[in-house]
């Protein structure tokens, strides 16, 4: 009997139990371009996945596609086929108001507003970041010399209608179609500042969510590429600091894959 996944078609012997994750297909090369015996074993739908070897230790870099839904699949059907360590390279957008563009966010928990996890438990289950993942992080980039903030992340659904831009008064406005936009959408982004989130996303709450539940390690560190509210196109960077964000992941999954 196989152990083919349904939606990627992966099986054991095809998967390694270190993980590196990244929203964008076309990133994953750009995270594995470094490894030994590269081979890619899937590449259906939004699913890109690399697997290879960083000095001599199985590794594997894999695309979710945006958001919630898409990211749990690929996660239900790597866990069940063996991996036990992910962590997500991505881009976010930066709440905190000290936060400029390239700046690295480690994720420590995730306010959960996205369906797909609380289809799996109650909101007041938390999404926490495993802490050997937050402090393997956090030590990489101080080995490196690379700035980086840890914190909380909100992590969303819609991308339009949990962002904002920046009218001309000073105000929030929408960026959704036709402007739709209304009080209770501004009040939330400005309670995520009061309560001290410093960046936003859309993949960061189901992954801590799914890992706890499931019993393997698991976090997040992103870029800032842009900022809430958004103050136009000129102020979005995807790729700003990306590389020494990509950097710190790989030295940081170096120490979690000689502690597993």
């Amino acid at each position: 009997m196989t152990d083919a996944q349904p939606i990627t078609g992966l099986t054991t012997d095809r998967i390694a139990p270190h993980v590196l994750l990244c929203g964008d297909p076309a990133r994953v090369d750009r995270i594995s371009e470094a490894w030994e015996r590269r081979k890619t074993v899937c590449e259906v739908r939004e699913y890109r996945v690399v697997t290879g070897e960083r000095g001599g230790i199985p590794m594997m870099a894999a695309s979710t596609g945006i958001g919630a839904p898409s990211t749990a699949i690929l996660l239900e059907e790597l866990i069940k086929l063996g991996a036990h360590t992910f962590l997500r390279i991505g881009n976010s957008g930066g709440l905190a108001p000290d936060l400029a563009l390239g700046d690295l966010v480690v994720t420590t928990g995730a306010v959960r507003d996205d369906g797909t996890s609380k289809s799996y438990v109650t909101p007041e289950y938390p999404a926490v970041a495993h802490h050997e993942v937050v402090g393997a992080l956090l030590a990489a980039a101080g080995s490196k010399g690379i700035a980086c903030r840890a914190g909380v992340t909100w992590s969303l659904d819609a991308f339009y209608m949990r962002n904002a831009i920046l009218e001309s008064d000073g105000g929030m406005g929408s960026m959704s179609v036709g402007g739709y936009w209304t009080r209770a959408h501004e009040a939330r982004i400005e309670d995520m500042r009061s309560a001290g989130v410093l960046n936003c996303e859309m993949e960061a709450g189901v992954l801590l969510t799914l890992a706890g539940l499931f019993g393997v390690r698991a976090g997040t560190i992103c870029v800032v590429s842009d900022r809430t509210p958004w103050p136009g196109p000129a102020e979005i960077d995807l790729d700003r600091n990306m590389g020494r964000c990509i950097d710190v992941a790989l030295a940081a999954m170096d120490v979690l894959a000689a502690k597993s």
